[in-house]
C-alpha cells in the first residue's frame, strides 16, 4: 500500500510541509509506504485545452512537474494534496498542477485516479481554509476517487512550521486522516482478495445546456 504526499505551497519545509509529515508518521507507523512530491516554486502553466494530451496518451504539451507526477502516480494506492491557503483558495501552482495532471490522465484514457482513495490538507494563518478545502475536493468527486475524512476538516494553522506545532487540534486531525486512509486501503485490499467486483464502467453521456 503506497500513498503520494503532495506539497502545493511554494515553501518546500513551511506549514504545509508539517501538516504532511503528521500525515506521513501516522500512516508510516500504519505500515503505509508514502512518498513525497513538492510542485515546487518555479510557475507552473494551466491547462491551456490544446488536446495534446487525448492524442498522447495522458502526456501534458507541457514537459515539466505535472509529467514527472503523473509518471509517479499510477504507482499509488491513494493520495493527499496539501495547499498554503491564498486569498481564500488553493495556490496557484497546485490549481494549475491539478488542473493539468487530471484533465491529462482523464483525456488521454490513462485514468491514474479513479476508485483511488484522495484527501485534501489545507493550512493558513488565519482565514480560508473551508473554501480552500472544498476547492479541493470538487477534484477527487469528479473522478470517482472516495474522499477520505478525518475528525473535522483537514486543516492546520500557522504561518510557519514551528508555529504549527501549536495547533494541536490541527495536527490530531492528520493522524486521525492518516488512520482513516490507513484502514481504506486495507479495506480495498481485502475486498480485492475477496473477489469483490469493481463497480460497472456507465458508457459516457454529455448533456450540453446550449445547443
Amino acid at each position: 500500500m503506497k500513498v503520494m504526499l503532495v506539497n502545493g505551497s511554494p515553501h518546500r519545509s513551511g506549514t504545509t510541509s508539517r501538516a504532511l509529515d503528521e500525515v506521513a508518521k501516522t500512516l508510516e507507523a500504519e505500515g503505509v509506504e508514502v512518498g513525497r512530491f513538492w510542485v515546487g516554486a518555479a510557475p507552473i502553466a494551466g491547462c491551456i485545452g490544446c488536446g495534446y494530451c487525448a492524442k498522447h496518451d495522458g502526456e501534458c504539451t507541457f514537459g515539466d512537474v505535472v509529467n514527472e507526477f503523473n509518471h509517479l502516480a499510477a504507482d499509488y494506492d491513494g493520495f493527499i494534496f496539501g495547499t498554503s491557503v491564498h486569498y481564500a483558495a488553493a495556490t496557484g501552482a497546485i490549481t494549475s498542477f491539478m488542473d493539468r495532471s487530471f484533465y491529462s490522465q482523464a483525456c488521454g484514457g490513462v485514468n491514474i485516479y479513479p476508485l483511488k482513495p484522495a484527501a485534501g490538507v489545507v493550512v493558513a494563518r488565519r482565514g480560508g481554509c473551508t473554501s480552500t478545502f472544498d476547492q479541493l475536493n470538487k477534484y477527487f468527486t469528479i473522478v470517482q476517487m472516495p474522499v477520505i475524512s478525518a475528525s473535522y476538516w483537514n486543516m492546520v494553522y500557522g504561518t510557519s512550521a514551528a508555529e504549527a506545532e501549536e495547533d494541536a487540534e490541527g495536527l490530531r486531525t492528520m493522524r486521525v486522516l492518516a488512520h482513516n486512509m490507513a484502514y481504506f486501503l486495507r479495506c480495498r485490499e481485502a475486498a480485492d482478495a475477496a473477489g469483490v467486483a469493481l463497480p460497472p464502467v456507465e458508457p459516457s453521456a454529455r448533456t450540453s445546456f446550449v445547443r
